[in-house]
């Protein structure tokens, strides 16, 4: 495995706009197993990147929280295709967005579809982020509605862009479902994923609240700006009035590494069943109606993200709750396989096909670094080139 080890230390040396302060990666399958980290959890530390330093999870967090949902339908606790109002009322509050008046105030109308879960899922309900889209960046940069980052129940009641079930547009879907989760439950998001997804999995150093153990190994979030690159204080609510399924969990490269190989396994966890095989199998296919497609995400605030394309020129699609590659990836990754990514250039995938799956972690800003996802891509080839 020196070819891993070797891309790891590669990236943590150079100069700041050539390198990241720390990085870890795990490939786990049935068949390939390696586990690896450089550099340092913030530039300038020396404390060391480990596999189990933990990171913000930020929108890797969404497949967590999607896995719980599928558990309260294994458990015939929850309708998919039922209005989400049902489950939690506030959800039936938000309008379509249909501009902005003279006076600089949001122009909505009532949605004549219902928003549903399994829209919130698939992210077909019509949410979007203000980093990824210029009317929502216009909702908070003007004061009508909190950033999603302050994790309040008033961030969320922002207006969709179309009508719900019409198309794809990635955005704050997941913390409704976890709303949802807590709702059909009665206890607390945290709660909820400590009970029913971690101890199974063992997945001892993941929640949203930050424990003293875990503190004491987390890793900054640096942000790079042209060839400066500096750890900020960038540290998730852990005292949110909401939490965020979609953003919000802390977690590990060991840990995380557990919940992808739940999804090889088809639901066994090492300590119990996580969800029903048959439940996997439905789940890790492409839910979205014929002609909808997950799209290429447009960066509109440089300082959180650059344009982000996971396979530019394919086709892609949405699985409960991931990105779906449909053609075979140029790193190897096979078509029909699963993945997505955290804000903080966190990226994973799920190849059921191959028996492999893979995390590779940094805590950098913006998004879609071009050094981080090109080494990011590099070990993902790298760990194919393994499995051959």
């Amino acid at each position: 495995m020196g070819g891993f080890d070797a891309l790891l230390a590669a990236i943590v040396d150079g100069d700041d706009n050539a390198r990241v302060p720390g990085v870890a990666a795990v490939v786990r399958s049935r068949g390939v197993e390696y586990s690896g980290a450089a550099g340092a959890r913030a530039l300038g530390s020396a404390e060391a990147m480990t596999a189990d330093t933990v990171i913000a999870l930020y929108s890797a967090s969404k497949p967590l929280t999607g896995t719980a949902v599928l558990q309260c339908v294994d458990d015939g606790l929850l309708d998919l295709d039922a209005p989400a109002a049902d489950y939690v009322p506030e959800i039936g509050e938000v309008g379509v967005l249909e501009g902005f008046g003279a006076d600089g105030v949001p122009q909505t109308r009532p949605v004549r579809t219902p928003i549903t879960t399994r829209m919130l899922l698939l992210h077909t309900a019509g949410f979007a982020y203000p980093f990824f889209d210029e009317q929502y960046r216009r909702l908070v940069a003007e004061g009508h509605y909190p950033d999603v980052v302050t994790a309040t129940k008033a961030s969320l009641m922002t207006p969709v862009l179309f009508e719900p079930g019409s198309r794809w547009n990635y955005g704050s879907n997941m913390d409704w479902a976890g709303r949802v989760v807590e709702a059909v439950r009665g206890a607390s998001l945290e709660q909820v994923l400590t009970d029913r997804l971690f101890a199974p999995l063992g997945m001892a150093s993941s929640g949203f609240l930050l424990t003293d153990d875990m503190a004491a190994r987390r890793a900054s979030v640096h942000l790079r700006r042209g060839d400066a690159l500096k750890p900020t204080r960038i540290v998730m609510p852990q005292q949110p009035e909401v939490q965020m399924g979609g953003q919000g969990v802390y977690s590990t490269v060991s840990d995380y590494a557990r919940f992808l190989r739940m999804w090889l396994r088809d639901g066994d966890g090492d300590h119990g069943r996580v969800l029903r095989a048959d439940t996997v199998e439905w789940a890790a296919r492409n839910g979205l109606a014929d002609g909808v497609h997950a799209t290429a995400l447009q960066g509109v605030d440089p300082a959180i993200t650059h344009d982000a394309e996971f396979f530019p020129g394919q086709s892609t699609s949405w699985a409960y709750t991931f990105l779906v590659n449909d053609e075979t990836a140029p790193t190897g990754r096979s078509a029909g396989s699963l993945g997505w990514a955290g804000l903080a250039n966190v990226y994973f995938w799920i190849d059921r096909s191959a028996d492999l799956a893979g995390v590779w972690a940094t805590q950098v800003l913006p998004f879609a670094d071009p050094v981080t996802w090109a080494a990011a891509q590099e070990f993902e080839a790298q760990a194919y080139r393994a499995l051959r």
